[in-house]
């Protein structure tokens, strides 16, 4: 047990000094603004432990009934006036530079952590809960720079303060000045004890209400899901068992940061107490001044202030730290693989599909597509059935390289399709899925979206071959509706046919049409299925359809199981082959 405690330990030190490495690397590009904000720093400290001799001079010039130097006293007064206004211009301007590095440090965290998103492979997104993703770039990155704030303005002038002090005092009398030394490591053992136990409950809280944002976008995205299924109690138990784990890691988290203050304080008035007593009885015996100890009292409390303001510093740092591993561990994944330098543009795609003993799975202990392999001539019409899970959709997923072969080749032209830049290849495909994608704007930008230039007449003759005008037409600004993410108020017909009309604008190569037609009622499918008749005359097509009848005018139609091809032909001929196929068909149309 005492090894896996310190393997433990050494796993969260680890992740702790590289969290804090990375966070330095991006402090690093401001380094002119640190080494500013540290001089200022140095000037406010200065200043504030100038104060004090001021103040104990002025103290000494007291001597006695009737015997004061009002005329020193006035000047002590403006030198302390002077001092203070010049700490404070100095401690606004440290603070203006401080706040300048830390959100642009964030800015900086947030571009590249939204960068990497934009890179990651697909696999990466579907194996973590979107909002998890969103709670590390979002809140995570906030509590980040809350801590690193606080960082900046107190860990600069507390340790400064401590080693500024620590020096005026032993300048001033050493025998008080080593009573303070001798108490300072209790401060720093009550720092210690509360980091220790702070950073892995910052990191378990921070942990936690990834999950819960996750749950909560998860719901608030499936609300109708949820209700039709009448799965609203099982929800709030789920929810009230994260939010009951919230509590107790958020309670622990805040009880040793809680400690902070008192223990703290406790030692400043150990220390405060302990130089009062042993200054006084030096001050009985001639060894220091009545103005000097008022000073050194002075110094003595503005020694152990630092150390309270430190402890709560660390406590925001550990929490910091325990967000910054978590925004560092997306923005360190591993990238998609990037393009080959030698990749070209596809251009003018003729539309000649193959396939060479193609492997895949995603998961490599479950085979899913194994020694695949077709040729498609350009301008052929491919149609791909079979069973849920038989390996359709990863199909087009492998086409469109949202995926990369485990092994074998897929190839466009003749040109295998790694040796092609994503952006071209993707580019050469119009693809309208089940699932519709749109995002927040016009309607006309939606349909804009792979043709930002395209002219109104354009826009318009895209939606009338989609069947989308008329309907656009009756929205309360047309075509400058605004839409959410989610569509909004239109149906899953209608969000399907914006992405219908999107492809009709762009016109590509080479079509992916999965279920492109699953949401819209039979009379229009008949319309849109004439219009993709039209849109698929000289273009390369694939087709994955459930409904057989929407087929049966396939040029090639491929029937998968289990990740095989396991008969191809044309309609005709595969109902007369009486195999896997007619089964499917008949199955559909029984009586």
């Amino acid at each position: 047990m005492a090894t896996d405690h310190k393997g433990n330990n050494s796993v969260k030190g680890n992740s702790q000094m590289a969290a804090l490495r990375q966070v330095l690397r991006y402090i690093r590009r401001y380094w002119l603004l640190v080494g500013f904000s540290l001089i200022l720093a140095a000037v406010t400290v200065a200043l504030t432990l100038y104060i004090p001799i001021l103040t104990g001079d002025a103290v000494d010039l007291l001597i006695d009934k009737g015997l004061v130097d009002f005329s020193g006293i006035y000047s002590m007064m403006i030198k302390i006036g002077i001092a203070m206004a010049v700490t404070a211009a100095a401690q606004w301007v440290m603070n203006t530079c401080n706040n300048h590095i830390t959100y642009h440090v964030v800015k900086d965290i947030r571009e590249d952590a939204f960068h990497r998103l934009e890179q990651l492979p697909l696999k990466y997104l579907d194996a973590h809960a979107y909002g998890d993703i969103v709670s590390r770039v979002i809140a995570d990155v906030d509590t980040f720079a809350d801590g690193l704030l606080m960082g900046f303005t107190q860990l600069f002038t507390g340790v400064l303060t401590i080693l500024g002090t620590l020096l005026f005092m032993l300048i001033t009398n050493i025998p008080i000045a080593l009573v303070v030394v001798c108490i300072t490591p209790v401060s720093f053992l009550v720092a210690r004890f509360i980091a220790t136990r702070t950073y892995k409950m910052f990191k378990q809280q921070s942990e936690t209400r990834g999950e819960q944002t996750s749950l909560i976008e998860e719901m608030i995205g499936n609300q109708k899901v949820v209700k039709t299924f009448s799965r609203e109690e099982a929800v709030r138990s789920q929810f009230a068992e994260i939010n009951g784990r919230l509590e107790k890691c958020s309670l622990k988290a805040i009880f040793f940061s809680s400690i902070t203050n008192p223990a703290t304080r406790f030692v400043n008035s150990l220390v405060y107490a302990s130089v009062g007593i042993f200054g006084a009885f030096v001050a009985i015996s001639g060894g220091i001044s009545v103005g000097r100890l008022s000073c050194f009292l002075s110094y003595a409390n503005q020694y152990t202030k630092p150390f309270n303001e430190i402890s709560g510093v660390v406590t925001e740092l550990q929490n910091a730290l325990a967000c910054a591993s978590r925004i560092f561990r997306l923005i360190d994944e591993e990238p998609q693989t990037p393009d080959s330098p030698e990749a070209r543009m596809l251009t003018d795609a003729k539309g000649n599909v193959s396939l060479e003993n193609v492997y895949f799975s995603y998961v490599p202990e479950r085979k899913l597509i194994e020694n695949f392999n077709l040729e498609v001539k350009p301008g052929q019409r491919v149609a791909i059935v079979g069973p849920t899970g038989c390996g359709k959709t990863t199909l087009i997923n492998l086409l469109m390289r949202f995926y990369d072969v485990d092994s074998g080749r897929i190839a466009v032209d003749g040109t295998e399709i790694r040796e092609i830049t994503r952006g071209s290849l993707r580019t050469s495909y119009g693809m309208v899925l089940q699932e519709t994608w749109l995002r927040a704007g016009t309607i006309r930008d939606n349909i804009r979206m792979g043709k930002p230039d395209a002219s109104e007449e354009e826009v318009v003759q895209a939606a009338k071959a989609a069947h989308a005008h008329s309907f656009i037409k009756r929205l309360p600004e047309g075509y400058d509706t605004l839409i959410t993410e989610d569509g909004g108020s239109l149906s899953q017909g209608q969000k399907q046919l914006l992405c219908i009309a999107r492809v009709m604008l762009c016109l590509p190569p080479m079509l992916i049409l999965d279920e492109a037609t699953s949401s819209i009622d039979t009379r229009t499918e008949l319309r849109i299925q004439n219009a993709f008749a039209k849109m698929m005359e000289g273009r390369t097509s694939f087709i994955v359809a459930h409904r057989l009848s929407t087929i049966q005018e396939a040029d090639i139609i491929l029937v998968m199981k289990d990740g095989n091809i396991i008969e191809q032909g044309s309609h005709e001929t595969l109902l007369a082959k009486n195999g896997f196929y007619a089964t499917l068909y008949h199955s559909q149309f029984a009586g």
